[in-house]
């Protein structure tokens, strides 16, 4: 690392550490076994629903529809009650709602001050239950995400806090709402940074990696330690062709992300003509998801044992394909209506399909494992978080050896995904809402350059005791170096005793003899010369500036910074991504003369 850089990460954490983190740390904690009951409350609440509508009896045991026949009239009618129930709840409680939770989470972060309505964390879980238990092709994540960052936001808001403080709890719960729900503490957290904090410092790390122990903790009492797809990996033995294979599995899951994801706007386009209220529009979706059932009713409900035998290579050929198929056009179609669940359990599901479709061409590595590379590869490609896909694929099924092969299959997929798509299937909705999202990271020029470096280190100063008269305006009129300075430093026997400019100049020069000191407003801010220009752009921001001097360890001027210079960080960093160059000589070709007249060597002279 520079020393540039190395000053400027150091920087930063001076900035972002201190005693609020530990509070907020400390709030955080509640919120983690707040989200982890929450977790199970929705798990219990879905199970509920769906043992009441399908089979008829009072149980909050987690089960999927399509274990048994059921009769044709309650797989096509009962989504589109569901539907029904949603789309009233959402019109005539809340419409945020709709969707499936983390869109409605960022927009909250983005544009809300992170504040989440209390009646917001009451109808989300309740219209997921329904809409799940009824039958959707969803996950319990996407709520229990909104859920969770309901409980953290809420928390906030009754404390005195700043809006990046309440963003750290908001996330915190929801964070600890999805390790909750799938003991995957790691992938929580890395679903926090690559989607929902915008920033990876440790103001807001600190806080959710701890909110998410406690809730991971307390899911170990709730619902236990053991994986949710345990998979045995005795046996595994990866080879060469099989890295390469996970890299084809990888390109068809990008494929298939893409596929999927370019369906479920197209859907919401559909539903956006429709001629009447949005309210419907789930119970429209509902009927294509009851359709899908009679085809394939594994496909309904969240379907955490399909993605099982997904996983354990338990699945069947006509299951695999009807999954593929059915679960992935009913789970795009009716998400675009706006109808609430998640989508990371019906990614795992397709993404699991896929794998374990291909696993039958490819050669047997264990059971499962080809699945395991599509479900990561999936998740790579739909929510562009290649990271949290490999994680969640690990801290799914416990097969720790097979983390290269998931690291290629899911960065692939992103890799696909992110050259046809320029949206993921979570920022698209963002997009369509008028806001502007970027998630890729990088140092911030502004960090990397110091005052020192871009500086004006001769100034055109004013004296104090210099009289201001037409005299001098006309110096500073015809003296080119003036003209560019916004401000002049007005400096007095120990130092600057305030700016000027030359129009503030010429009105006193009408009006009457004047000191400059008169002329003069006092300094707002004053930088130092080893300050970082990101240092000097938030001191502008704060006092409405154009301009600052910077004074030396004796207090005196030795140079000014303005607007402008401030770009120059940022033209370095433009140069730095599109100036090409050769820094090393082409190699001669053999008997080709250098500049010299010498042949290259290995040739003979004549």
């Amino acid at each position: 690392m520079s020393g540039k850089a190395a000053h400027s990460v150091a920087h930063l954490g001076d900035f972002t550490v201190g005693p609020r983190t530990l509070k907020i740390t400390l709030w955080a904690l509640p919120v983690g076994g707040a989200g982890a009951l929450a977790a199970l409350g929705l798990l219990r609440l879905i199970g509920l629903v769906t043992n009441l509508v399908f089979y008829q009896r009072w149980d909050t045991a987690l089960v999927a529809p399509g274990q048994v026949h059921h009769p044709w009239w309650l797989v096509l009618g009962a989504p589109v009650a569901g539907g029904l129930v949603v789309g009233l709840m959402a019109r005539y409680g809340s419409e945020k709602i709709r969707g499936h939770g983390m869109p409605e989470a960022i927009e909250a972060i983005l544009t809300g001050g992170s504040k989440v309505a209390p009646k917001v964390a009451l109808l989300k879980p309740i219209s997921a239950a329904v809409s799940i238990g009824t039958g959707g092709p969803f996950g319990a994540e996407g709520p229990i995400i909104m859920t969770g960052g309901a409980i953290g936001s809420m928390l906030a808001q009754f404390l005195r806090l700043s809006a990046d403080e309440r963003k750290t709890l908001l996330v915190a719960g929801a964070a600890a709402g999805m390790a909750a729900t799938f003991n995957s503490p790691l992938a929580a957290v890395l679903l926090a940074v690559e989607l929902l904090l915008f920033e990876w410092r440790p103001r807001s790390f600190v806080p959710v990696a701890a909110c998410v122990a406690v809730a991971t903790v307390c899911r170990g009492f709730l619902l236990g330690t053991a994986p949710v797809f345990p998979v045995p990996t005795a046996g595994l033995h990866l080879t060469a062709p099989d890295e390469v294979l996970a890299a084809v599995v990888g390109l068809t899951g990008g494929a298939l992300a893409v596929g999927a994801t370019w369906l479920v706007y197209r859907a919401e386009d559909g539903f956006a003509k429709l001629p009447f209220h949005w309210m419907w529009w789930p119970a429209i979706g509902g009927a294509v998801i009851g359709a899908g059932g009679l085809v394939e009713p594994r496909a309904l409900g969240v379907g955490y044992d399909v993605i099982d035998q997904l996983l354990t290579g338990r699945a069947t050929l006509s299951l695999i394909i009807g999954i593929l198929v059915v679960k992935t056009l009913i789970w795009s179609l009716s998400l675009g209506s706006g109808t609430s669940g998640g989508v990371l359990a019906p990614v795992f599901m397709i993404g699991g399909a896929l794998g374990a479709w291909e696993g039958m061409l490819f050669p047997q590595v264990i059971p499962g494992f080809w699945g395991m590379c599509g479900l990561a590869a999936v998740v790579g490609g739909v929510m562009r978080s290649p990271l949290t896909g490999v994680v969640f694929t690990l801290e799914l099924t416990h097969a720790w050896g097979a983390l290269l092969p998931l690291l290629v299959a899911s960065t692939a997929a992103y890799a696909l995904s992110a050259l046809l798509l320029k949206r993921s299937v979570l920022t698209e909705k963002i997009a369509r809402r008028g806001l502007h999202l970027t998630r890729e990271y990088s140092t911030d020029p502004l960090e990397t350059f110091f005052v020192h470096e871009v500086m004006d280190r001769h100034p055109v100063t004013v004296a104090a005791h210099r009289a201001v008269d037409d005299t001098l305006v006309r110096q500073l009129t015809h003296d080119r170096a003036a003209r560019r300075q916004p401000h002049y430093p007005v400096i007095g026997d120990h130092g600057p005793v305030g700016l000027t400019t030359l129009h503030r100049l010429r009105r006193h020069a009408a009006t009457g003899p004047v000191l400059a000191a008169q002329a003069a407003q006092p300094v707002q801010a004053a930088v130092r010369p080893h300050d970082t220009l990101r240092h000097v752009a938030y001191l502008f921001a704060e006092h409405g500036l154009t301009s600052a001097p910077v004074l030396g360890d004796d207090g005196q001027v030795v140079g000014l910074i303005a607007l402008p210079d401030l770009l120059q960080a940022r033209l370095h960093d433009l140069t730095e991504e599109h100036h090409r160059q050769r820094l090393l000589p082409a190699p001669a070709a053999p008997g080709a003369a250098d500049p010299a007249g010498r042949t290259a060597v290995g040739t003979s002279a004549t």
